[in-house]
């Protein structure tokens, strides 16, 4: 009996799941031709993990003398997103990382910016708690759980809060072309401490885990900013959001215009 309702049941379950595989799967061609247009275009050579690195490089049109942000920083060039601006490009910004063991290469390597040792989050004051990965330098969250999936903790940090609207104020950063955001579930809660509408960047690029991704959607959607849908394509790890009012194009005019901050 359970064998005859099996074979009964499995066309209906067959059919359901090819249906939503094809309401929601990507278009996979399209996607590898998006991709290897960028990875012709800038690469193939990088220091993002990702294609950050091109899609940065793309949205603003290998644009000279710009201002980043770069929350989560990690190493000065392994796995960053603003390497070669900083190197190749005459771009200079603020590194913000709670593991102030970057700071030293940061001093070294990036001398066009400033590294910052904060635990960013929605208030500035007390400490946050950071579980550090024993065998990924790469992974460190704040939620412990989180941190496991990848292996052994070595343990964690309490590492003193800041927002990050307080960090760019003491910083006397005014104008953002470019943020970049990496924090490990964390994202959420740095936002809530963000003056989105003062900062206004041209660019944002925020890795969203499934666990966030709806937060981070809402976030900048209620702050009237667009998430770029054609860099969906090409990075599954990230979201690309850009001001609203303009496409991409018109982005990069307007932002070609913008006097790199000091």
């Amino acid at each position: 009996m359970t064998r005859s309702a099996w074979f009964r049941m499995g066309p209906i379950v067959v059919v359901f799941a090819t249906t939503a595989c094809w309401m929601w799967t990507p278009d996979l061609d399209a996607d590898a031709v998006a991709a290897a247009a960028l990875m012709q275009r800038y690469g193939p050579e990088k220091s993002s993990q990702g294609p950050e690195e091109w899609i940065i490089r793309d949205y603003f049109a290998d644009r000279r003398g710009g201002f980043f942000v770069d929350v989560g920083a990690g190493l000065a060039q392994r796995n960053s997103n603003t390497w070669f601006l900083e190197h190749e490009r005459g771009w200079s910004g603020l590194a913000v990382d709670a593991q102030a063991t970057f700071a030293r290469e940061w001093a070294q390597d990036r001398p066009a910016s400033t590294f910052v040792t904060a635990f960013v989050s929605d208030r500035s004051g007390g400490t946050g708690r950071l579980w550090l990965s024993a065998i990924d330098w790469s992974v460190a969250s704040t939620r412990q759980l989180f941190t496991a999936r990848f292996g052994p903790i070595a343990g964690y940090v309490d590492v003193p809060m800041l927002t990050l609207t307080d960090i760019l104020a003491r910083a006397q950063v005014t104008t953002i072309d470019l943020l970049s955001m990496d924090i490990e579930l964390a994202e959420p809660q740095a936002l809530a401490g963000f003056d989105l509408a003062r900062f206004r960047p041209a660019l944002v690029g925020i890795e969203a885990h499934h666990e966030v991704r709806q937060q981070i959607l809402d976030y900048f959607a209620a702050r009237q900013y667009r998430l770029i849908g054609r860099y969906l394509r090409i990075d599954v790890t990230n979201l690309w959001f850009m001001p609203g009012g303009f496409d991409v194009d018109e982005g990069r005019s307007q932002v070609s215009h913008r006097a790199p901050s000091s």
